[in-house]
């Protein structure tokens, strides 16, 4: 199976058994339904990527140390991925807490290949978002369609910007950002959730700033950019995955034809 493939038939299966999960266990208790959810999906893609992929490395947001940002003079051999020359970055659940209160749907699971010999900076070459809840994956090996302008857009004759953002902690500059360029704010769950969004057409960006990790975006952001749409840092370099340091903090993913005036919005409000 190639590897787009592969990707989307893993975050599918994972997807599965976390709606199973959820059927078992119910929404009584949230905290046990958040670490069993994290543990069921995270166990299932590690077991298969052993079976599947033997010769590739994994960083997944469950493994212990996978937060540790490794020193330069650190003994590489004992951290396999920086070596490698393919690593999986996986989110086994993206969005812990939309998961556990019934009835939402914006959560996901990530699944990403990154690998050396890539062509694009980013270094992703393959990857799928699982959207459970919404009976739904995008991934790479059929990448969706680039997104039409919104109804609402095509009316006014204009484009009207809708931007994703966190429910819970969006930006401290994205209120003023949005009003700046005329954008509405379109409240959100997970991170794949949002940028799911943006290949869909439901929103047309999402600006994140004030910490995220390589697994938060990196399956989400190697649909987009398979889609043809603009992912990059708030500064407008380019996202990098794979590297000592697996904290990302920020990034733009939004329309190609909206980059250049919200990468201007973002250097005058995100200093």
């Amino acid at each position: 199976m190639i590897d787009g493939a592969f990707a989307r038939w893993l975050a599918s299966r994972a997807g599965q058994a976390l709606l199973d999960l959820r059927t078992e266990m119910g929404f009584a208790d949230s905290g046990a339904l958040k670490s069993a959810g994290d543990k069921v999906s995270h166990d299932l893609i590690r077991t298969e990527l052993a079976k599947w992929r033997p010769g590739d490395s994994v960083l997944s947001e469950e493994d212990e140390g996978s937060r540790l940002a490794w020193a330069a003079e650190v003994n590489t051999g004992a951290v396999s991925r920086l070596t490698a020359d393919r690593v999986w970055i996986i989110d086994p659940l993206d969005g812990t807490r939309e998961f556990s209160e019934e009835g939402r749907s914006d959560w996901a699971v990530h699944v990403a290949l990154w690998a050396r010999n890539a062509p694009s900076p980013h270094g992703l070459v393959a990857g799928a978002v699982g959207l459970p809840a919404q009976h739904r994956v995008l991934g790479t090996d059929y990448p969706p369609a680039y997104p039409p302008m919104t109804v609402e857009a095509a009316a006014a004759g204009e484009r009207k910007i809708r931007l994703a953002a966190s429910r819970s902690r969006p930006p401290v500059f994205l209120t003023d950002l949005a009003e700046d360029v005329g954008a509405h704010l379109v409240p959100m769950g997970s991170a794949g959730a949002k940028i799911a969004a943006v290949v869909t057409g439901e929103v047309d960006a999402y600006i994140h700033a004030g910490g995220q990790y390589e697994w938060d975006s990196a399956a989400p952001v190697a649909v987009a950019t398979a889609t043809g749409l603009h992912a990059s840092r708030i500064d407008g370099s380019a996202l990098r995955y794979n590297e000592a340091d697996p904290r990302l903090p920020d990034l733009l993913v939004c329309r190609a034809d909206l980059a250049t005036r919200l990468l201007a919005a973002l250097q005058r409000h995100s200093g």
